[in-house]
């Protein structure tokens, strides 16, 4: 056994053309977004929108008293249509992202992008008007952050992305002529998703690991950085 047990050890670890170690099985990190998703949308429908929305969903008004909410507000939705896009959003791209990026720089991407698509969304509401005390749900900037993001995936590896412009053009178009949809929660999701992305994927491959932990903490410094100064200016 100890001989086995050595030879695993000493076996080199497969990796992804990004970096990642090859993973057999299911997309992990992918289910348990799915998860608590659907968990939080039963709790909001059983709950109802003073024991459970309103408690988590992000709103700038609130947001400098429980940050919190810049996360928890994109696992939240507003109507069966909503969740069922995103999540079949996540599933479509998301175990394709988790292989190839791993498990961590996957996770950092998902929830940087849901509080980037926040904080445009704090950055661009008046405070004197409704949207500044306008609840916000859904994990529509996360998703879009990953739609940035697999655009460059697919391009680094030489695959066709014309399908994944189309679909980003058309999601973010239906953000501004449907009502009730945040577009500002897409565009700050998609910004951050692409920057951070595209350290990930155009890191030099002996510097991958130093890029993505510099970069996922820039980036998390930066987003806190902006939301101080634009709170401090109300």
């Amino acid at each position: 056994m100890d001989c086995v047990r050595e030879a695993a050890d000493a076996a080199p670890v497969v990796r992804t053309a990004l970096g990642a170690p090859v993973r057999a099985g299911r997309p992990v990190v992918t289910l348990t977004i799915i998860a608590l998703c659907a968990l939080s949308f039963l709790l909001q429908q059983v709950l109802g929108w003073g024991d459970w929305t309103s408690r988590w969903a992000f709103a700038p008004v609130v947001g400098e008293a429980e940050p919190w909410r810049f996360v928890t507000g994109a696992f939240q939705h507003s109507t069966v249509l909503h969740i069922a896009f995103n999540l079949y959003a996540l599933w479509i791209v998301g175990p394709y992202l988790e292989r190839m990026l791993g498990r961590w720089r996957y996770i950092a991407l998902f929830l940087l992008s849901a509080i980037g698509g926040h904080v445009a969304i704090l950055l661009l509401a008046d405070p004197m008007s409704l949207s500044w005390v306008t609840a916000t749900v859904g994990a529509s900037g996360a998703v879009f952050g990953m739609f940035g993001a697999v655009l460059l995936v697919l391009r680094r590896m030489g695959q066709e992305a014309r399908g994944m412009l189309v679909i980003i053009g058309l999601n973010f178009v239906i953000g501004f002529v449907v009502p009730n949809i945040s577009w500002e929660g897409h565009l700050g999701g998609l910004i951050t998703g692409t920057v951070l992305g595209a350290a990930y994927v155009f890191a030099p491959p002996a510097h991958r690991r130093t890029v993505g932990v510099v970069a996922t903490a820039g980036m998390a410094v930066l987003l806190v950085g902006l939301i101080l100064a634009r709170y401090a200016l109300v």
